[in-house]
């Protein structure tokens, strides 16, 4: 029986400490986040770029008995647009549920965050490049789409156009300007956590140093 109840010691405490070092591993860092956010951004910009580059000026114009039927060269410019589109928005929401996750499993209410002027700021500023980015990558990717599937058409001097140069440029450049913007913001919500716990910290020492005096005034 002592053999047993030893085993079923040893075990359970195996189990805990197993436990616990799940929950260690398995914990988020705001690094990890911060990294996450990064790589979106940047993936985000080098689709961008790419599909600029690769999206042709213009189509070929082949007469047709209806008008004018366009034929464009092949290219990845509509898969590349929505990709990175795809990573822009990954990166927004981590970006933002970074800013809110509870490490540590402690978390800091919203209104303490938003006190912060700077923190209200940049917040503002990720949101605002975020959607501006998403709208300068989607309207040439959706454009360019139509023109592609979209390529007959009744008037004989059509010039078969594509969709407008330096959109998916500018917008790979802004959504890299909005992961810059959500690290930024991320690290001043990091600030903010640590003088929040730390001001609990001090509240709770002196809490306690208080409680100490009144015992030892009691017991004089």
């Amino acid at each position: 029986m002592l053999l047993q109840g030893h085993y079923f010691k040893l075990v359970s405490s195996s189990s805990s400490h197993l436990h616990t070092l799940h929950q260690g591993t398995m914990s988020v860092t705001v690094k990890q986040m911060a990294l996450v956010v990064a790589f979106f951004g940047v993936t985000s910009f080098l689709l961008g770029v790419i599909a600029e580059n690769k999206k042709p000026a213009a189509g070929t114009a082949v007469p047709s008995k209806d008008g004018v039927t366009c034929k464009y060269p092949s290219d990845p410019t509509v898969v590349l647009g929505y990709l990175s589109t795809a990573f822009l928005i990954a990166s927004t929401v981590v970006g933002y549920l970074s800013l809110f996750y509870p490490y540590k499993g402690k978390s800091v209410p919203q209104g303490v965050l938003f006190k912060s002027c700077s923190f209200s700021s940049f917040f503002n500023i990720a949101l605002f490049t975020s959607g501006l980015a998403a709208t300068l990558l989607l309207w040439p990717t959706v454009t360019e789409q139509l023109h592609l599937t979209h390529n007959v058409h009744s008037d004989i001097n059509y010039t078969c156009p594509t969709a407008k140069t330096g959109l998916l440029g500018g917008g790979a450049f802004v959504s890299l300007d909005s992961s810059l913007f959500w690290l930024v913001t991320l690290m001043l919500a990091d600030n903010a956590r640590d003088d929040y716990f730390d001001e609990d910290d001090d509240e709770f020492a002196s809490a306690r140093g208080y409680d100490s005096n009144l015992g030892v005034k009691g017991d004089a």
